[in-house]
């Protein structure tokens, strides 16, 4: 009697974490019931659903490529035919391929807006300030080129959600323009309405300021010699021979001291209101504030280095609000873009078509985000082996419930 109900108990588990994953996996789906099936109806054997889940799922668990996620889909078809339709079995790496390198980047990544969306909700942190931070900067896949059409290697530039650890969106820049022509289209593609956005030197712009200003945004843009005589101003400003004039002027502060690998890192950030008399204050959309943050290092040895760097505004937050906007700019450098060559070697991928090289550089700055946010201590790579292996552990990192 004892056997029969510990079977029957052992298959309710089963069942209900059947139904479970089959509700997620839906769930998923339904972000792209709106995506165009870029494919000929009479070479559909295979749901467009079906092949976009299991690219996102392998991507996951590390596949490079549709050669790698076939091989995955192949090794977990006994799961995945309880969790997913497959009318046709799992798809082959050429319709997985044909699929990734059909679909218009740009309608890929729309569909996965509200999906990005209640992630930002859950991730919204307790008590912080109203002004979301959002970093854009630019990357290039090194690999990518094609040399027998005359084509050099693809660059992205990438939006990211600098508090929740999330990648809004990306663009990929024409062979012969920059990252300064991506941007703006960038930043009308994603919701920047209350957000501050964080762009290094290459970005001060204009006409870039003006777009975050129309977007309903804020912009903290980085400024040097591209920019001379904007740089020459605020310079002058936060010089030695004027600190007894900034004294008396609006401004807030904020200081920071890290210890950490030999070496004492001291931080210190002025936010200054607008002076009446600044120069080209005419020339920049609704720039209220100017900033400088100075870094002073110490090593163990004595030794003694450090940087000075400046900012313009279009909003004047706390002095610690602005330390971690300028501070957590970094943070697409070394919680994206790091994590995209050390964990999923992405500047090692050759792959050579155009819009698969982009599709697939956002399934793994999204697989950053989902794999990210799980609360296991363990570090992104073995993260994504686990999930690889452990099919419950692949659905918690798929629908935030190991959050």
């Amino acid at each position: 009697m004892a056997e029969r109900r510990r079977r029957v108990e052992s298959s309710a588990v089963v069942s209900v974490q059947s139904q479970s994953a089959d509700a997620t996996l839906s769930s998923i789906i339904r972000h792209f019931k709106s995506l165009p099936d870029p494919r000929h109806h009479r070479n559909r054997r295979h749901l467009l659903g079906d092949v976009i889940t299991l690219a996102v799922c392998g991507v996951i668990v590390g596949c490079d490529g549709p050669t790698a996620i076939a091989a995955w889909a192949r090794a977990k078809q006994d799961w995945l035919r309880e969790v997913l339709a497959l009318p046709n079995g799992v798809p082959s790496r050429d319709c997985i391929r044909r699929v990734l390198s059909l679909l218009k980047p740009e309608a890929f990544q729309r569909c996965f807006e509200s999906w990005i969306a209640s992630l930002v909700g859950e991730t919204t942190r307790a008590g912080a300030e109203p002004q979301r931070l959002i970093a854009i900067d630019g990357k290039t896949a090194r690999r990518s080129h094609d040399a027998r059409n005359g084509l050099g290697p693809l660059h992205l530039v990438s939006a990211w959600a600098t508090e929740n650890g999330l990648s809004l969106g990306q663009l990929a820049a024409d062979e012969k323009s920059n990252e300064i022509t991506v941007i703006p289209e960038l930043i009308d593609r994603i919701d920047v309405k209350g957000a501050i956005v964080t762009i290094d030197a290459m970005g001060c712009q204009k006409d870039i300021a003006q777009r975050i200003v129309d977007g309903q945004g804020d912009y903290v843009l980085a400024v040097k010699d591209n920019q001379p005589k904007l740089h020459a101003a605020i310079q002058d400003f936060f010089s030695d021979e004027r600190q007894a004039e900034l004294s008396k002027l609006p401004h807030r502060q904020h200081q920071t001291c890290e210890q950490s690998h030999g070496r004492r890192d001291q931080r210190y950030y002025v936010l200054a209101k607008l002076p009446a008399a600044f120069p080209l204050k005419d020339e920049w959309p609704d720039i209220q504030a100017i900033g400088v943050a100075v870094r002073v290092t110490e090593k163990s040895d004595g030794a003694t280095s450090g940087d000075v760097r400046y900012f313009i505004s279009s909003c004047y937050p706390s002095g610690s609000r602005f330390a971690q906007a300028v501070r957590g700019h970094w943070g697409i450098e070394n919680s994206l873009h790091w994590v995209l060559d050390v964990t999923f070697d992405e500047d090692h991928s050759r792959t050579r078509n155009r819009r698969m090289t982009d599709n697939l550089s956002w399934l793994r700055r999204f697989a950053v985000s989902l794999l990210k946010r799980h609360t296991s201590k363990d570090s992104i790579r073995c993260k994504s082996r686990i999930a690889g292996w452990n099919n419950q552990f692949l659905m918690e990192v798929i629908t935030g419930t190991g959050v």
